[in-house]
């Protein structure tokens, strides 16, 4: 089994964080595009389990929340009727939390854009946080967050839909 020296991990790393390709980062590396997944993968499970240790008993008390769209594979009007079984391919969306004074990003969670997600952001956003001032939370006008709030925090929070009307001048 070939074992990547870690210079080479960290070339490929850094070329990945400078918004670099795996291509063109594999061009750059001589790193095999399997490889640079593998490395990007790892990369991501550590960093996954230092926001899971670390960002606890958080003092937030202001939290702006949306999603980021993005797709796997392929988009999702793209995917075959057996490819849209598959609940990981297709359109994903990226649910942030962030506190806008410390431009702090908490909690993410990644998954489809409907109520079952939103849940999910939610709660988790819930453990991150210490509870010791009212948080007030802002969302976009999605339907979801709603339900996922008062399920998640009752009467405990302030929370505000923002929905902004764009018109031409």
């Amino acid at each position: 089994m070939n074992i990547l020296h870690p210079e080479k991990k960290k070339a490929v790393i850094i070329g990945l964080l400078e918004g670099n390709s795996v291509r063109s980062v594999s061009r750059m590396t001589g790193v095999h595009k399997k490889t640079i997944l593998k490395v990007l993968n790892e990369a991501g499970k550590k960093c996954r389990s230092i926001l899971d240790a670390q960002m606890r008993q958080l003092s937030c008390d202001v939290i702006e929340a949306d999603e980021l769209w993005t797709f796997v594979k392929k988009k999702q009007r793209r995917l075959s009727d057996e490819e849209k079984l598959n609940p990981e391919l297709g359109d994903q969306y990226i649910f942030l939390g962030i506190d806008p004074r410390t431009k702090l990003i908490p909690v993410f969670t990644i998954g489809k854009r409907d109520a079952v997600t939103t849940t999910q952001f939610i709660a988790e956003l819930k453990t991150r946080l210490n509870g010791s001032t009212k948080l007030q939370i802002t969302t976009d006008g999605f339907k979801p967050y709603i339900d996922a709030i008062e399920r998640t925090f009752g009467a405990d929070v302030h929370f505000a839909q923002l929905n902004k009307v764009y018109a031409s001048r």
